[in-house]
């Protein structure tokens, strides 16, 4: 079971530096609801919403072990694009955590990268197209992240991607923590699935879990 106690320390850390909430739920791998609790009630707040928390920091902390986990995301989405049928021009990241994954997937399949940055608060318009790197438009777009918890990021992605021009094809991801297959009529492909089953790891109960949908 994840220490709640800890988790509260470090997400009012980062809250005092000035993080937002979602960049708080980046850093720490959960869900914006988790780290609104967290930091807002901490362990004296009850039940706290249902989630899992993920953490790959003996992945994050080797550039090679990054490459080779991203190798496995390359070698989904070509098998993904096969029983579709199409191809795609571009690998989008999602900043922060998938940018250095998107990176290695765009050297492996010799595709052009791009970055997205989310708005900083959820459901707020924003969200933009780093002009650093490669443009989307008229492009065929494969979208990468670290996690997806609610779909809301990824949502947004699709969304803004669309605006600007680009075909978003597929998302793939290391970690579903959703029971979602697709995002915006986007299909989802995950490394991994992981769910709270009818409870919550940070040490709650059923009847105050957020649920997946």
């Amino acid at each position: 079971m994840v220490d709640v106690k800890e988790l509260t320390k470090r997400a009012r850390v980062l809250n005092e530096k000035g993080l937002t909430d979602r960049e708080v739920a980046d850093e720490l791998h959960l869900s914006v609801d988790t780290v609104r609790y967290l930091v807002e009630q901490g362990e004296d707040g009850g039940l706290p919403p249902s989630d899992v928390k993920i953490g790959w920091r003996s992945l994050g902390v080797s550039g090679t072990r990054m490459a080779l986990m991203s190798e496995i995301l390359a070698d989904i989405i070509v098998e993904e694009l096969g029983k579709r049928k199409v191809e795609v021009d571009t690998v989008l990241g999602i900043a922060l955590n998938g940018v250095p994954f998107a990176t290695y997937i765009s050297e492996n399949l010799g595709l052009d990268i791009a970055v997205y940055k989310p708005p900083a608060k959820r459901g707020e318009t924003g969200g933009s197209i780093s002009a650093n790197y490669a443009s989307i438009g008229g492009k065929r777009i494969v979208i990468i992240d670290d996690v997806i918890t609610t779909g809301a990021t990824a949502e947004e992605a699709v969304k803004d991607v669309r605006e600007a021009g680009g075909e978003p094809v597929l998302i793939v991801v290391i970690v579903n923590k959703s029971s979602l297959n697709e995002i915006g009529g986007v299909p989802l492909r995950g490394l991994i699935r992981a769910r709270s089953m009818g409870g919550t790891i940070l040490g709650g109960g059923p009847l105050h879990s957020f649920p997946y949908h």
